[in-house]
C-alpha cells in the first residue's frame, strides 16, 4: 500500500512538473522575444551611427543581450569571423545549430534575420531588422494574449493529468 501511495505521488508530481515546465518555457520564450527586440534596436542604432561591420555588430549585440539571444548572436559573430560558410544565412544556420534548446519562434526570427543581414546596403538591412522586429512583436502579442489563464491551465492540466493517472494506477 505504501508503494502505491509513493508511486501515485510521484506520478502526480511528475505530471504537475511537466505542466509547470511548460508554463516556464512559455515565459522564457516571451522573455527571449523581448530580448531579441532589444538586440535588434541596439543593432539598428549601432549600424546607423557607426556603420559597424557585421561580425562586430553581432558580437556587441550578443554582449548586450542575455540568455539564448546573446548566445546565438555571439555564435553568429564567431561563424561570420571564421568565414566557413559563404553567406550570412548559412552562418545563421550554423549558429542556431550550435545553440541547444532554441524556442521555435526565436529560431524562426533568427532565420528571417539571417536571410536579410549582410545581403543589402544599410537601408536594406535596417528594413530587414524591422521585418524581424515586427515578426517578434506579433509573436509576443500572441503569447501575451490570455497569458495568465493559459499558464494557469498548463499547470492545472499537468496536476489533473497526474491525479487521473494516479487514480487509474491505484
Amino acid at each position: 500500500m505504501t508503494g502505491k501511495l509513493i508511486g501515485a505521488m510521484l506520478v502526480i508530481f511528475g505530471c504537475g512538473g511537466f505542466g509547470f515546465s511548460l508554463a516556464a518555457a512559455s515565459k522564457r520564450e516571451e522573455a527571449s522575444l523581448r530580448q531579441l527586440i532589444g538586440a535588434l534596436d541596439y543593432m539598428q542604432c549601432e549600424l546607423q551611427y557607426r556603420l559597424t561591420a557585421l561580425p562586430e555588430l553581432c558580437r556587441l549585440a550578443g554582449k548586450e543581450s542575455a540568455g539564448i539571444v546573446g548566445q546565438i548572436l555571439t555564435s553568429l559573430a564567431l561563424e561570420l569571423e571564421s568565414q566557413i560558410s559563404p553567406d550570412v544565412e548559412s552562418c545563421m544556420r550554423g549558429a542556431l545549430n550550435r545553440c541547444s534548446d532554441v524556442p521555435k519562434r526565436i529560431c524562426q526570427a533568427f532565420q528571417i534575420m539571417g536571410s536579410s543581414l549582410g545581403r543589402f546596403d544599410m537601408e536594406g538591412q535596417i528594413r530587414g531588422m524591422e521585418t524581424v522586429r515586427s515578426f517578434c512583436r506579433r509573436e509576443l502579442d500572441g503569447l501575451s494574449q490570455n497569458r495568465e489563464s493559459r499558464l494557469r491551465s498548463y499547470q492545472t492540466l499537468g496536476l489533473c493529468a497526474g491525479a487521473a493517472l494516479a487514480i487509474l494506477f491505484v
